[in-house]
């Protein structure tokens, strides 16, 4: 059974916390199959917090882990959506 999994990564304070987050993200790189950083931009303002969206790719335990790993940082909130379908 083929799935997509997207995870919605929300990151509060993201001057302070993105580089954590950068790190888990080079650590599990080869499982990162999209991703899309999302923040409030105007003229005058870069918003504090950010939403990166992932499409994952690999094994169920690995993915977990590098779910664990973000949800561990301070300011940092994990979301999970699995689709399934047959191959």
């Amino acid at each position: 059974m083929e799935k997509h999994t997207i995870v919605g990564v929300h990151v509060t304070n993201r001057a302070v916390k993105a580089s954590r987050v950068q790190e888990v993200f080079t650590d599990f790189g080869c499982h990162i199959k999209t991703r899309l950083g999302l923040h409030e931009v105007t003229d005058d303002l870069c918003g504090p917090n950010g939403l990166i969206l992932l499409e994952l790719h690999g094994p169920d335990e690995i993915l977990a882990e590098m779910l664990r790993a973000l949800a561990a940082i301070e300011g940092v909130q994990v979301q999970k959506m699995v689709f399934t379908h047959p191959s």
